[in-house]
C-alpha cells in the first residue's frame, strides 16, 4: 500500500473527533493508536480491541504521524 493510500484512511473533520486526525469510518484518534503501541499493545491486540480496525489502519496512523512530524517540531532536551 502506498503512502497516499494509507493517508487516505485518515480523516480530519471539524464535526468528528474535535477535528483531530482519526481513522476514516471510526472515531478512533490517530494519537490514541500511537500512544497504545509504545505502551506495549500489539497490532493484534488493537485489531481485537477495535471492531473493523485493520492492520493497514495502524500503518496509516504511523504514516500520518510521519507527515505531521515534517510540519511540526518538538523540543527535546539532550541530557
Amino acid at each position: 500500500m502506498t503512502r497516499d493510500e494509507l493517508l487516505a484512511r485518515i480523516s480530519i473533520n471539524p464535526n468528528i473527533c474535535f477535528n483531530k486526525p482519526c481513522i476514516r469510518g471510526h472515531r478512533l484518534w490517530v494519537f490514541l493508536v500511537l500512544d497504545l503501541l509504545p505502551s506495549g499493545m500489539s497490532t493484534q491486540e488493537l485489531l481485537a480491541e477495535y471492531s473493523g480496525f485493520e492492520e493497514a489502519d495502524v500503518r496509516a496512523c504511523i504514516a500520518c504521524s510521519a507527515e505531521l512530524s515534517r510540519e511540526q517540531y518538538l523540543e527535546v532536551s539532550v541530557g
